[in-house]
């Protein structure tokens, strides 16, 4: 039986185990089962890897996507350069492990935001700084996107979310929600932005899943905006995960 799972803290929130395991069930793949593994420090990792001597294959989530590359045997290219890892794959041969992480959510958010980019989306508001919005900011950019960050703390090269006014608003045409806000249980937070400056030229994309429609999403729809829930990013990362955990031909 080969195992896979999800690790990151809180997980109340994932809905991973729950699209495995109905996938395992509807293609009939009888030797493989997914779950939670909750890990409130990461010093827990390495012995999560050795006692679940099935474990073949880990999905990582907020808050681990940074901080897990330092317990990596390798990291991919493209991962590397986004500063993220949320796919490891766990090899054993030999009474030795080797971890090697990938990055998914950059096929999730492409596949997602590619249907409503046209020539005149060329600027964007990418909300948050962590794994995610390093993973965003790597597809906007090789998309030809210009860039801008918001931070709730001064950082280099963000702007802090008080900077955020109508005229900013009206010179992009996408803002993306990288952040936990909004997510379930707390289903009524939501970015500190001026929702009335938005518009039907602009487009809000919410990596928030779960809810599949954001407080976020649906104040964007008030003002005519098109909306990007992250379900479509959660299925479509799903699958590169797993096309990466059973490809022999990657590390």
């Amino acid at each position: 039986m080969r195992k896979y799972g999800l690790i990151g803290y809180p997980l109340g929130h994932s809905f991973s185990k729950k699209y495995f395991s109905l996938k395992f069930i509807s293609e009939k793949i009888n030797d493989c089962s997914y779950e939670n593994y909750p890990l409130d420090s990461l010093d827990k990792f390495f012995n999560l890897v050795e006692s679940e001597r099935e474990l073949s294959g880990l999905n990582v989530t907020i808050p681990y996507k940074s901080e897990i590359i330092r317990f990596l045997n390798y990291t991919d290219s493209e991962a590397c350069e986004i500063g993220a890892v949320n796919v490891i794959k766990i090899s054993r041969s030999f009474g030795e492990i080797k971890l090697s992480g990938y990055n998914s959510d950059v096929t999730g958010i492409e596949v997602s935001l590619r249907p409503y980019l046209n020539k005149k989306v060329t600027d964007a508001l990418v909300l948050g700084t962590g794994g995610s919005s390093r993973a965003v900011c790597y597809v906007l950019k090789k998309l030809g996107v210009n860039v801008t960050l918001v931070s709730r703390s001064e950082k280099a090269g963000t702007i802090p979310y008080s900077a955020i006014d109508k005229s900013i608003i009206e010179s992009i045409q996408l803002i993306v929600n990288t952040t936990p806000l909004g997510m379930y249980p707390n289903t009524n937070s939501l970015p500190e932005i001026d929702y009335k400056a938005l518009s039907s030229d602009h487009i809000l994309f919410d990596l928030v899943y779960n809810p599949e429609m954001t407080s976020f999403l649906l104040r964007g729809k008030e003002q005519g905006c098109s909306v990007i829930g992250g379900i479509k990013m959660l299925h479509a990362q799903a699958e590169k995960a797993w096309e990466i955990w059973n490809d022999d031909n990657l590390k």
